[in-house]
């Protein structure tokens, strides 16, 4: 059962999704820094502005949330499943979450700070996202804009 309002679950669950792909890229930022190759600044650089956009948002995010009462915290974890506590006020809501799916979600976002065009993922659901990368995928790979 849903206890939570649409928009605070959206809100909730997009600054949940935003900080693991901010893990993601402080991760990846750390594989190039220590990797074999030869111009590394380029990358670090590109690594390094994502960083900067993903945690404006999520700083905004978390603002917005702190205002309106609203938390998320991990519960369990294993192979397969993660499980989440969505608070707001007085209202809890525990999400259980397919590990592939959180991937899904997290490269959405990942996808989106690469390519600032795209949809938000809050507008989208997984199933929705997993459509849009096959019909992509289908036609022509995705590309950076000329700039």
């Amino acid at each position: 059962m849903r206890y939570l309002k649409e928009d605070e679950f959206n809100l909730a669950s997009r600054f949940l999704f935003l900080s693991m792909a901010i893990t993601v890229l402080e991760q990846d930022m750390k594989h190039f820094a220590n990797g074999a190759f030869k111009i590394k600044e380029p990358y670090l650089d590109f690594i390094e502005k994502l960083l900067v956009k993903a945690k404006k948002e999520r700083r905004e995010l978390r603002k917005s949330m702190h205002e309106r009462k609203i938390r998320v915290s991990r519960l369990s974890q294993n192979e397969s499943f993660s499980s989440y506590m969505f608070i707001s006020g007085r209202k809890e809501e525990q999400r259980n979450y397919f590990n592939p799916a959180i991937r899904k979600q997290v490269e959405a976002i990942m996808r989106e700070l690469i390519l600032p065009g795209a949809v938000p993922t809050s507008q989208k659901s997984v199933a929705d996202l997993a459509g849009v990368y096959q019909a992509n995928s289908e036609n022509e790979p995705f590309a950076a804009p000329d700039s």
